[in-house]
């Protein structure tokens, strides 16, 4: 199992939009794969066609349950052409106050998604974290193998990407295991403007080893996340097949981060509980 938590304290960036196309991109080439949503806002649950979800994450992060997350996992309301069907672990508008009741935990609350996901077979794991860094995105970071940071082209973006960046260095000294691995950044919403231009090349000087191919800006990413259909669905839309395209190399260079190397270690598993 491979687990992801995508995230940026700034919000606005487009990390659901990120979260969706790469579980896109899993699915068509036959990963399974299960989004958490961490975020509060719950866009990656409706996003994946869960409007009424029967279950929550905040389940979970209620007390530790070492292997909880199985008990709240449903499928996703994508059409049934995408297999394998993503698998979701739906947000809740009680996550706003669950972290405030986190905070009172005297042990320290910021493990239990790590607990909850002991013994998850599910061989690709999207965390979609919430705008800030309070301990929903900790536990996030606590669970997660690898991160990815995904932002914008535009004014501060290199010092938020940096502070990201510091905490998960602190994360990683916390961790007994060194984890999480930095996945990379990704710039989402590349505009042709000459000042998404500067802001994305500040980023590369800034970070030449760390940022992946960008995500440009389409209106068939937008339209996909609110039609709640996969990108790779969009049939002819203009911009799709280049977007779907631009998620699948994504996904191939952020696995790689993760030491993915093959691939084919991920694709078409067999089915089993998760």
């Amino acid at each position: 199992m491979v687990s992801i938590a995508v995230v940026n304290q700034k919000g606005g960036v487009g990390k659901t939009t990120v979260v969706l196309g790469l579980t896109s991109a899993a699915a068509q080439r036959g990963i399974r794969t299960l989004v958490v949503d961490m975020d509060p806002q719950g866009n990656a649950t409706t996003g994946l066609g869960v409007f009424e979800p029967t279950r929550s994450i905040d389940s979970v992060l209620v007390e530790e349950r070492p292997g909880g997350l199985r008990a709240t996992v449903e499928p996703t309301g994508w059409a049934t052409g995408c297999e394998p069907l993503p698998m979701l672990a739906a947000s809740s508008p009680s996550l706003a106050v669950r972290e405030a009741q986190l905070s009172t935990d005297p042990l320290g609350a910021q493990d239990r998604l790590r607990l909850a996901m002991r013994g998850n077979d599910v061989p690709l794991v999207l965390i979609d974290c919430p705008p800030s860094l309070g301990l929903l995105t900790i536990n996030a970071l606590f669970a997660a193998d690898a991160v990815l940071v995904v932002t914008e082209p535009g004014a501060w973006a290199v010092d938020g990407v940096g502070r990201m960046l510091q905490t998960v260095d602190r994360i990683r000294m916390r961790r007994p295991d060194g984890g999480p691995e930095a996945a990379g950044i990704v710039v989402n919403r590349l505009g042709r403007t000459r000042d998404g231009r500067y802001w994305n090349e500040q980023l590369i000087a800034a970070y030449p080893d760390q940022c992946l191919p960008p995500v440009r800006l389409r209106a068939a990413v937008a339209e996909a996340a609110a039609r709640s259909v996969p990108i790779h669905a969009m049939g002819r839309r203009p911009g799709a097949e280049e977007a779907a395209g631009e998620f699948d190399v994504l996904l191939d260079r952020v696995l790689h981060c993760c030491g993915c190397h093959d691939l084919h270690d991920l694709e078409h598993t067999s089915e089993g509980d998760i």
